[in-house]
This record gives structure tokens, C-alpha cells and sequence, in this order.
């Protein structure tokens, strides 16, 4: 490849890098966070007892009544959460067209509705902050899609890059005093050895962000404004049915779930999805997991609601083109396959990802300082001061979140997240790089080791009684997060190590 080719792909991989690597380490670090998102369900509050089937069903039947009859509005579409996986208690999702918002219902122990933001704990907070790195939701979810764009533009320019050193320095980690070397080798294993799995975080990413909007110019110029028309059927169920006006009793979730288990065998229906609730033309959508050695596994039943007639039964191997793809990518974003172990394999490499985007703007620093004086370029610092920033601050802005939700429930979760995440921005640049490198690093350290402490404040079940009394999702993330606050610890530990005794004309140095 010619010199100028190189160059120009070297350019597209920094400035890309340099673009969406921000964006990028918040989205990885909260995605490998939220991979547990069932597992950190109720980990602030005290252990609830499992319901058994029978006496979940018992509870789904007495909210659904009582949502339906106190908000008869929710009629028009109510999805009902069973207990299980999602929780040990039923809940119940609306989402209010007039303002914008979903909203959640719960019974409490009184037996009473409580209605409550639809996304509004802490574990659907670091979820959506997964996708929007904190914007608001809609403009978040636009904002990734492009930095999805930019991330597979980044992937294939340092492939190209790499590609004829790829054998040579694949595992080369030459530690030593080249500081920047150890670091460009480490950049280089971590993004090569999990390549696959970024080409398919970009991918999936954008089309779960942003995929109608890529869909926009075959809608317009190809399909003649008829491409979601047609595409309607492909990702739907079953085709909604327009109300009968005539109201008609509605078959109990006992027979409905009884149904879809008959429609669909082996079926372990999580939800149902009530379309025009009390209309003799209710459908209801059942939806469950169905394990049929296919990436996606999960199976829906659609069925009249009134009569149980069942209208479509779909397993996961007879899902259409569209919505197996759709299903698929799903499934391959979120690692909703392959049980714990996969899961942690995607903790994992969350934190790898995140760590390629932090050692890539370090790489662009340590490029561009001067070598020959103290003083560094205006630019540089402000990069410098960014990168701190912005991904220690993400680090201990989630950290406080845990906390936050566990011992100040009346604070807004949200709150707790940008007053930390601000004030570690606003730190990095009043320090020097440094400094505020060492410092966020120990606050990182210490608000991770807190979540534990935290969360036996909270729930009343410290991290070793949690494993005494087998409730082991508990015990693994008060666990995680003490092994967590250890590595960043090691990390300002190093930090200080390297402004003492490094290069002294570095933005590192301690001055």
C-alpha cells in the first residue's frame, strides 16, 4: 500500500477515533454494566421472596384489574410483566402518547397501584446511558447511531492500518520505558483480538438506533413511499385489528398464558401484551423464551383476547426474514444467549472496549506533545483534560448511581449521576492532567468500593450473608464492584508512579 494511502487511513482512524471515543467509552462501560440488568434488579432494596407460578399469575390478574379499572386509558396498549426473570413482584407498562413518557405500575404491600416513571431506577438509568452517553433519550439515540457510523469507520481504517504488522505484533506487548509503545501494542491486541465482536456492536448499534432513518432513502427514492408498508408485516406478530367498539370480558392471564403454553410447547411466557383491553377484539400478545438452537430465543403467541382463539404462534426457527434479523442483532448486542458465561464474556469485553477508546485518545496526547519543553500545546491539554474527564467522570458518576439508588431513593437517580459527572469535568480541567488523573482515579476507587457498603445499608444483607443465605446476584456484584474498586486503585497507584519518575516533558509529569 502506498505511503499516502497509509497516511490518509491513519488520519481517518484518529480523527474518527478521536470523535466518538468519548462517546464510545461511556456507551462500553455502561453496556458491560447493564449486561446484568435482570441480575441488578431489587439489588438496593431487601430481598423479596420468589412468588410460585400459581401465586405470580394470582398477582399479574389483580394488577392487570386494577391498572385497567383505576387508568381505564391504558386499555389502548398495557404490557403485563410477569414475575421471574424480570423481578419477583408483576409490573405493568404503559406508554403515554400525550405526554411522551411511559409509565410503570407496581402493587404495593397495601395492595395498592403505584404508578411510577417508566424508566425511572437506576438499573434502566445506566441502561440508557448505554445509549444516549446522557443526552436526552431521542437525541441520544440519533447522536449513536452516527457515532456507530464513525465506530465502523474507525474498525475498518485501523484494520487496514494494522493488517501488515498483524502476525508480527499481534501479541506484542513490549513493556519498558517507551511508555507510548506499551500503550499502542496494548491498543492494538485488545481492538484485533475483539474484532468480531466490535463489528458487531457498530452494526447492531446503529441499526437499533438509527435503522429507520437508514431505511429513509429506500423509502423515499426506491420504494415510493412504501417500503414500511411493506416491511410492516415482516416485523410484526400479527397485524393489529381495529377495536369492535362492543365490550366483551376478557379470557383470565391463567388461560391466556395456558393457551399460548398449548399454541407454542415449551413457551415460558415473561409477558403479555394487551391491544384494546375489554373490546371484543382484544389481542393479546404472549411473549416468552423458547430455546430452539437459534440465536434468538424467543417465541410469541397472538390470540383474541376475549375468545383465546389464537390468532399467530411463532417460534424463534419461524420467525420472517426481518424480524429473525432484528431478533438476532438483539440478541448479539445485549448477549441475551448462551447463559452467565457469555455474559461475563461480555462484561469483559465492555471493559476492553472501553479501555480501546481511553488508550486511543492517550495515543493521540502522547503523539502530539512536545518532547523538549514543559509547557504543552493548548489543544493537547484540553484533550487531555476531556479525556479524564469525561471517562473517569462516566466511571464515577455510575458508581454514585448505585449508591444514590440504595441510600437517597427520594434524589433523583439522574441527579446524582451528572452532579459527580460535572464536577469530575470541571476537576480535570482546573488540575493538571496529572494530578487529575490520580485523583479521579481514587475517586473511582473509593465510590466503587462504597456500592457494597451501600448496599448492605440499603437491603440489610451484607456481601458474605448474601452468599451465606444463596442470593448469589447480590453477593456477585457487591463482589464485582470490590474487585472493580481494586483495579482503579492499582490504576492511581500507577498513575502517580508515572508522572514521578516519567519523561518530565509530558502532560503526565507531576508539576
Amino acid at each position: 500500500m502506498k505511503a499516502t494511502t497509509l497516511r490518509i487511513f491513519l488520519s481517518v482512524h484518529t480523527w474518527v477515533g478521536l470523535v466518538s471515543g468519548m462517546f464510545l467509552f461511556i456507551a462500553f462501560y455502561a453496556g458491560a454494566i447493564s449486561v446484568f440488568v435482570h441480575e441488578l434488579q431489587g439489588w438496593e432494596r431487601p430481598a423479596q421472596t420468589a412468588l410460585s407460578r400459581a401465586e405470580g399469575i394470582n398477582a399479574s390478574q389483580a394488577l392487570l384489574d386494577r391498572v385497567l379499572r383505576e387508568h381505564p386509558k391504558t386499555a389502548e396498549g398495557l404490557t403485563l410483566v410477569l414475575p421471574g426473570e424480570h423481578g419477583p413482584r408483576p409490573s405493568a407498562y404503559w406508554y403515554d402518547a400525550s405526554v411522551g413518557a411511559q409509565r410503570k405500575f407496581v402493587m404495593d404491600d397495601a395492595g395498592a397501584v403505584q404508578q411510577l416513571p417508566g424508566r425511572g431506577g437506576f438499573v434502566e438509568f445506566i441502561y440508557d446511558l448505554h445509549f444516549t452517553a446522557g443526552l436526552p433519550r431521542t437525541v441520544g439515540l440519533y447522536v449513536f447511531g452516527v457515532v456507530c457510523i464513525l465506530y465502523g469507520l474507525a474498525l475498518v481504517s485501523g484494520v487496514v492500518i494494522y493488517a501488515p504488522a498483524f502476525l508480527k505484533d499481534l501479541f506484542a506487548l513490549r513493556a519498558g520505558s517507551n511508555v507510548k509503545r506499551f500503550w499502542q501494542d496494548a491498543h492494538n491486541v485488545v481492538g484485533v483480538l475483539s474484532l468480531p465482536f466490535h463489528v458487531i456492536f457498530a452494526w447492531s448499534g446503529a441499526v437499533l438506533t438509527i435503522g429507520f432513518v437508514m431505511l429513509a432513502p429506500f423509502q423515499f427514492l426506491v420504494f415510493e413511499n412504501k417500503l414500511l408498508t411493506v416491511l410492516e408485516a415482516d416485523f410484526e406478530l400479527a397485524p393489529h385489528v381495529e377495536p369492535a367498539g362492543i365490550a366483551k370480558p376478557m379470557l383470565s392471564v391463567a388461560e391466556l398464558v395456558r393457551r399460548a403454553d398449548l399454541a407454542l410447547p415449551g413457551l415460558a411466557t415473561e409477558s403479555l401484551f394487551y391491544h384494546d383491553a375489554g373490546d371484543a377484539n382484544v389481542q393479546v400478545t404472549a411473549y416468552g423464551a423458547l430455546p430452539q438452537r437459534t440465536l434468538n430465543g424467543f417465541g410469541g403467541v397472538a390470540l383474541n383476547g376475549a375468545t383465546g382463539e389464537v390468532i399467530k404462534a411463532l417460534g424463534p426457527k419461524d420467525f420472517p426474514p426481518g424480524m429473525a434479523m432484528l431478533r438476532g442483532l438483539q440478541t448479539l448486542h445485549y448477549g441475551n444467549f448462551g447463559g452467565f458465561a457469555v455474559k461475563w464474556l461480555y462484561f469483559l469485553l465492555g471493559l476492553m472496549g472501553a479501555f480501546l477508546f481511553y488508550s486511543g485518545n492517550l495515543l493521540w496526547i502522547e503523539a502530539r506533545r512536545k518532547r523538549r519543553q514543559i509547557p504543552q500545546p493548548r489543544r493537547t491539554r484540553f484533550v487531555a483534560g476531556l479525556t479524564i474527564g469525561v471517562c473517569l467522570g462516566s466511571v464515577a458518576g455510575i458508581s454514585a448511581v448505585f449508591l444514590v439508588a440504595a441510600l437517597a431513593p427520594r434524589v433523583t437517580i439522574a441527579t446524582g449521576y451528572f452532579c459527580v459527572f460535572f464536577a469530575a469535568l470541571l476537576w480535570a480541567f482546573v488540575r493538571p492532567p496529572a494530578r487529575a488523573a490520580h485523583e479521579l482515579l481514587w475517586l473511582c476507587a473509593a465510590l466503587t468500593l462504597a456500592i457494597p457498603v451501600a448496599g448492605w445499608l440499603g437491603s440489610g444483607e451484607h456481601v458474605f450473608a448474601a452468599f451465606w443465605d444463596g442470593h448469589w446476584h447480590r453477593a456477585l456484584i457487591d463482589a464485582t464492584a470490590i474487585a472493580m474498586a481494586l483495579a482503579f486503585w492499582r490504576m492511581a497507584v500507577a498513575t502517580l508512579r508515572r508522572s514521578r519518575n516519567g519523561d518530565p516533558n509530558s502532560l503526565w509529569a507531576m508539576h
